[in-house]
């Protein structure tokens, strides 16, 4: 269960990525954020954020033409 839910979808790179980012402005570190996208391109957007920003990107996955990620701050 995330602290927080962002629902992206139907927003394009780089969208996501920048209401993630503003999301976990407003978080605790260790809490935990999921995000429902439906652009393909942000799976690999997400891990170099993941990489770039410290964040751990516990979970990601796809379904139904969605993509799901949980993200938990540094």
């Amino acid at each position: 269960m995330a602290d927080k839910e962002l629902d992206a979808r139907g927003l394009n790179c780089p969208l996501p990525i920048l209401r993630a980012k503003k999301a976990l402005s407003d978080m605790s570190s260790g809490q935990t954020l999921k995000i429902i996208a439906t652009d393909p391109g942000s799976v690999k957007d997400f891990q170099a954020f993941a990489k770039q920003t410290g964040n751990a990107l516990m979970e990601s996955g796809e379904g139904n033409g969605e993509f799901t990620f949980l993200l938990k701050k540094a």
